[in-house]
């Protein structure tokens, strides 16, 4: 019988460079992007260790962990090593990012302007592969009431029912109002159906005396506002 081989085991190495222990011991600060992946591997495959994966993995996104958030299960699972426990965990990792910086961005004290409403809906839509719109329901102190997914779509484009906005604002006694979507395919130019939308909720909310402030685009980490283009 053939033993398998534990000359990549990271069990053998120097206990200081161990990621887990260099952890505890000098802080997860310290770790590099590989040391940390690693860990959440647990384990590599026969020929290299959790470390050694780890740096193939990031290697082959140019070391991009915007990259790395942005990877799927199935893209994940390519890797020899990877199966369905280690792929969730990162993906589950990957979303507690997104939830910590969301839940920084939702304390601030108001939305006073298009960026800070645009900062929280890059980090729920940016890396979305199907088109999203969702809703920032505000009260009279332009504090966040609920921010909610209305619809979701193909790659290209989603179905957008005024009606069902509007008593989602008047359910929650919302005094203003900011929507999102994303673009899929990198572009920030608003299509005629996004304008035509823009239009009708700017309508609607002028009748129930609620304030639409902007309509805004996200597409990767970048986005495009009516307000501050004045289209609104």
């Amino acid at each position: 019988m053939k033993l398998k081989s534990q000359g990549n085991s990271i069990k053998l190495w120097a206990e200081d460079d161990r990621p887990r222990e260099k952890a505890l011991t000098k802080g997860v600060r310290e770790l590099s992007n590989a040391e940390l992946l690693a860990i959440l591997l647990g384990s590599g495959n026969a020929k290299k260790s959790a470390v050694d994966l780890s740096k193939e993995i990031l290697q082959s996104i140019n070391n991009n962990l915007d990259s790395l958030g942005k990877m799927s299960y199935d893209e994940l699972i390519k890797y020899q090593g990877i199966g369905m426990a280690k792929a969730v965990t990162i993906l589950s990792a990957m979303e507690l990012g997104k939830r910590r910086k969301l839940a920084e961005l939702a304390d601030s004290p108001q939305i006073k302007n298009s960026d800070i409403a645009a900062q929280i809906f890059v980090e729920k839509l940016g890396d979305e592969p199907c088109e999203e719109f969702w809703i920032m329901l505000l009260n009279k102190s332009n504090k966040i009431i609920e921010i909610k997914k209305v619809s979701s779509g193909g790659l290209s484009e989603t179905s957008v029912d005024v009606r069902v906005i509007m008593k989602m604002a008047l359910e929650k006694r919302t005094c203003g109002m900011i929507v999102s979507h994303n673009h899929p395919s990198g572009s920030l130019v608003p299509s005629d159906a996004d304008k035509s939308c823009t239009r009708k909720l700017a309508e609607a909310c002028k009748i129930m005396n609620i304030k639409f402030f902007d309509h805004i685009i996200v597409s990767g980490k970048k986005y495009y506002s009516f307000a501050d283009e004045g289209l609104l």
